[in-house]
């Protein structure tokens, strides 16, 4: 019975090895690497955006890519913009840069952000440093990458208190505190800001009008 057995397994393979050649595939017994399929570098962008920089110096965001903040930008403001911009309305179309998050390219590419609305910004309280912005929700509740984010983008703008830092606060009761953008930051987003010393200057009286993300004018 095994040397049936046998036999009709020696014709089977037979007629499989016919069955392969006559539809003109070649048999071969070492394994074929097509090598990995094309994937798309992560983190890199084909857009230009000389456009934006020749009107002037675009709005730079942080995002996550990779595990780290990767700066991208968005489109300059337009001269007359420009002239009449304060680092309080900067810090609103930043946030609300940050909440809206990658653009479709940004997304395919790897891009995130950790940032979730509703987010609004507000000026100097009375007896906070010049320069203070205020969040509608305490900076140290917010996710240590959403921070990050904010920090940095901040820090890197007309919105930032100088030396790569920015004064930031809460709804509360709180004073400020002065955070700042450094590359371990950039590099490790997840860790908690390093502080700095807040100065003691004060402003005159409030400055509370809320500049929501969500309403604020949207970048050119």
């Amino acid at each position: 019975m095994s040397r049936l057995t046998a036999g009709a397994g020696a014709l089977v393979a037979a007629a499989l090895t016919l069955l392969v050649s006559g539809c003109g595939i070649r048999t071969t017994s070492v394994p074929v690497d097509a090598g990995a399929a094309p994937t798309r570098v992560p983190c890199s962008l084909t857009g230009e955006s000389s456009s934006a920089a020749a009107q002037g110096v675009p709005l730079r965001v942080h995002l996550v890519c990779g595990a780290q903040l990767e700066v991208v930008e968005r489109g300059a403001p337009l001269p007359e913009e420009r002239a009449g911009r304060s680092p309080l309305r900067t810090a609103a179309e930043l946030l609300e840069l940050l909440v809206a998050g990658p653009s479709e390219e940004e997304r395919a590419a790897g891009f995130t952000t950790a940032v979730r609305g509703p987010m609004t910004v507000k000026g100097a309280r009375a007896g906070d440093p010049a320069g203070t912005l205020r969040l509608n929700r305490q900076p140290e509740d917010l996710a240590p990458t959403a921070l990050s984010q904010i920090v940095c983008t901040f820090a890197e703008s007309a919105a930032g208190a100088g030396e790569h830092t920015v004064l930031l606060g809460g709804p509360g009761a709180y004073a400020p505190k002065r955070y700042r953008c450094t590359p371990e930051l950039r590099e490790r987003p997840e860790s908690a800001p390093p502080l700095g010393t807040v100065p003691t200057a004060t402003v005159p009286g409030p400055s509370d009008s809320a500049a929501p993300a969500s309403e604020a004018p949207p970048a050119q």
